[in-house]
């Protein structure tokens, strides 16, 4: 019966194969990270109309001292700053 079931709705094994509908480690808030990971603050970007990407800006260890207790402010112009940006793409979990 499962194979028809995957025929009368494709969507279900897109479903089971990505497994994006689970967010793990379960009851965990992603969009405070900084109870996660040190020096570490969530932002969005706006890439098209509708379209909003969750990020995470974390400085390295030793911009960390640095970092304590500053806003968002402060993180966006580290980015501007002369240091590389590494970029992590995490997958299709939904989560960060």
């Amino acid at each position: 019966s499962l194979p028809f079931l995957i025929r009368l709705f494709p969507s279900v094994l897109t479903k089971f194969v990505y497994l994006n509908f689970l967010a793990f480690p379960f009851f965990v808030d992603f969009r405070r990270p900084e109870l996660l990971v040190n020096n570490t603050i969530s932002l969005y970007l706006t890439t098209e109309p509708g379209v909003t990407v969750g990020i995470w800006h974390t400085v390295p260890g030793s911009r960390g001292a640095e970092a304590q207790g500053k806003d968002q402010r402060w993180y966006e112009e580290a980015l501007a700053d002369a240091h590389p940006v590494i970029i992590y793409l995490h997958g299709n979990g939904g989560t960060r």
